[in-house]
């Protein structure tokens, strides 16, 4: 079934309600605050929307473009679907069928790539992941409430990026800080982690330095390999620290 106010197979009215692509924008903007020109284009490209053509080559766009497309967006907002199923949907939706049922599916924490003892390794540390959340996307997949996700910013445990994006680390600071919570270690009593993380990459950076400093075209990615060692010990240092000093040993 269409998403709540959505009609993708709802057909246009006369050639006066056509609207040019950027009071699509316009319209559309509200609700998705990221569209833009080249990404209307985009899903043109891989045929989910087909607006008419002037003999200028100018799209025009009827009321139900502008559905379908509404349409696109809030199965990928939504229910993160890919393009490909999301297309499927609307081939249905053509067909006079139903789409088929839409399942919860969202993006699940990021896996720890761990070494051999079970901790972070240097590949952790190399990884480099490209996953971009939104602060809704955020609150969903960690699920923790605005003023939790508030609380961990204001204590500097979860960094947004310029763009208001977040990043795997802040999805698993923010899923592990859910949990610590449910036993009464509350965020606050997570600044000294803070702390302590920015103690150890000073320390890093201190040993890097020199490496990065280095003449040839290799330097900068010996620097990074440096620093994921390293900061690999430094955590293994210290969960055996915390490890060996637990009541009862």
């Amino acid at each position: 079934m269409a998403a709540p106010g959505v009609d993708p197979h709802r057909q246009g009215g006369a050639h006066t309600d056509r609207m040019n692509i950027g009071q699509v924008l316009d319209v559309l903007r509200p609700e998705f605050p990221g569209i833009t020109i080249p990404k209307i284009r985009f899903l043109e490209d891989k045929g989910l929307i087909k607006p008419e053509r002037t003999p200028s080559g100018y799209r025009k766009f009827a009321p139900g473009d502008v559905d379908r497309l509404r349409y696109v967006l809030v199965m990928q907002r939504d229910h993160y679907l890919p393009l490909k199923v999301i297309g499927e949907h609307l081939d249905a939706i053509d067909r006079g069928l139903e789409p088929p049922p839409i399942e919860g599916v969202v993006p699940t924490v990021p896996k720890v790539a761990l070494a051999a003892d079970g901790l972070p390794g240097p590949d952790e540390f190399r990884r480099r992941g490209q996953v971009r959340l939104t602060r809704r996307e955020l609150l969903t997949v960690a699920r923790i409430e605005e003023s939790f996700l508030a609380t961990l910013e204001d204590y500097g445990l979860v960094r947004p990026s310029g763009t208001g994006h977040y990043d795997a680390e802040d999805l698993v600071v923010a899923d592990t800080a859910r949990e610590l919570d449910a036993f009464g270690i509350e965020p606050r009593h997570l600044r000294a982690f803070r702390a302590a993380a920015d103690r150890e990459v000073g320390l890093v950076e201190q040993v890097v330095a020199p490496v990065r400093r280095g003449r040839d075209a290799a330097a900068e990615a010996r620097a990074a390999d440096v620093a994921a060692q390293i900061a690999a010990l430094t955590v293994r240092l210290h969960a055996t620290l915390v490890k060996g000093s637990l009541p009862g040993r």
